[in-house]
């Protein structure tokens, strides 16, 4: 990274109860003195990341690129569905959200110009979750405190939320971009031709993940055969102009007071409704948009998951909620022991006047990635297949 002599402010919005890596500090440091930068703040599911710590909310008078990344526009979005949790059956749900990446959104062209987009915007790609830790969640309220009746949420209702970015398109104009400038880790001049290209593919990116989140909720609710609302949807990963500059969100919710948000646990761990309070403006309106990772995904290999019984056991949870992961490395890399604790990032949160806890919410069911069963039924057919007993494709 190129450096300035004269590093920023860093504010810790965590305590010493969190988490927190030497490494991640060492790259807050080294962001501090990146050109333009003016202010940083860090949340509690601060961790290491390529190009810089994620789980940081970064004023600078510069625009940074390579702190974004490739998965431009990446957020969660919260939506409220019409179904009972009385009448809910969590393996007949899990059955069909099994489907949902084949339940049909309409025509794609048509969905893109009514957001605005270029109707040639990867539109095959839309309405699909994507890998790591992206996901389709079903949930239900496990505990409502006083504010949650009236930001609208209903301990006997049941709930979907949804991770994903901008996929191969947002990583497209990464690539282009760091092709394009050698010279990237000093950033960009916003007022430069290169700065204000970027911003423009920027913003057609998360204005992309929002339509795709929207659109693989849609696909869930037509799998569970339910209707659905938008709660919230709160983006995590990419830049807003404020009048002091850009703030670089990554890996951190950007959040107004008065907004909801959702804070995201591990699929075997609660996850969060909270209400951003006025005291966000002391954090450059930025909060964690989830737990954060404790262990990176090579290192969970040799943790869990060694033998299949084991890796069965990761896909159910203590509330007899499943998840749906095909992939085995993705299912020992995306285990609950992975994740910090959703818990002490919330109570750090709500410590330093950030967020009000509205609802903890218990995952049901947990759509990550499963194997095409067309493709699936066509590799048992192949003579190969067959004479190796299906020992390469065993289901998880």
């Amino acid at each position: 990274m190129t450096s300035s002599a004269h590093p920023a402010v860093i504010n810790h919005f965590f305590s010493g109860s969190s988490w927190i890596e030497g490494a991640a500090l060492d790259q807050l440091d080294e962001m501090s003195r990146l050109p333009g930068v003016l202010e940083i703040a860090a949340f509690p599911d601060l961790h290491p990341g390529k190009y810089g710590a994620t789980g940081v909310a970064l004023l600078s008078s510069q625009l940074h690129p390579l702190l974004i990344g490739n998965d431009i526009g990446c957020g969660m979005s919260l939506f409220g569905l019409d179904l009972p949790l009385r009448k809910l059956k969590v393996d007949k749900a899990a059955e069909r959200l099994r489907r949902l990446e084949a339940q049909a959104i309409g025509d794609a062209s048509e969905l893109l110009a009514e957001a605005g987009l270029p109707i040639d915007l990867s539109p095959g790609a839309l309405g699909t979750i994507g890998g790591g830790n992206h996901f389709c969640e079903l949930q239900a309220v496990e505990d409502l405190a006083d504010g949650g009746h009236a930001a609208g949420l209903d301990d006997q209702g049941l709930y979907l939320l949804v991770h994903s970015g901008s996929r191969a398109l947002g990583a497209a104009v990464f690539s282009e971009t760091v092709a394009a400038h050698s010279g990237l880790a000093a950033g960009l001049d916003p007022g430069s031709e290169a700065g204000a290209a970027w911003l423009a593919s920027h913003d057609r990116c998360v204005a992309w993940a929002s339509l795709n989140r929207r659109l693989i909720a849609a696909r869930a609710a037509a799998a569970l055969r339910a209707d659905l609302r938008l709660i919230a949807d709160v983006p995590h990963n990419l830049v807003r102009s404020c009048d002091r500059g850009f703030v670089h969100y990554k890996g951190a919710a950007t959040v107004a007071a008065g907004e909801l948000a959702p804070i995201a646990g591990s699929r075997a761990s609660l996850s969060h409704v909270v209400l951003a309070t006025s005291g966000v403006s002391r954090s450059l309106n930025g909060i964690s948009h989830g737990a954060g990772r404790k262990y990176d995904r090579a290192t969970m290999h040799g943790r869990v998951g060694r033998n299949r019984s084991e890796r069965e056991q990761l896909l159910r949870n203590s509330w007899g909620g499943v998840a749906i992961c095909d992939d085995r490395a993705l299912v020992v890399e995306e285990a609950a022991s992975a994740y910090k604790d959703a818990g002490q990032v919330m109570a750090d949160l709500q410590s330093e006047g950030l967020i009000i806890g509205l609802a903890s919410m218990r995952p049901l069911v947990t759509f990550k990635k499963a194997v095409d069963e067309v493709e699936a039924e066509q590799r048992r057919r192949k003579p190969e297949y067959r004479r190796e007993g299906g020992r390469g494709h065993e289901r998880y």
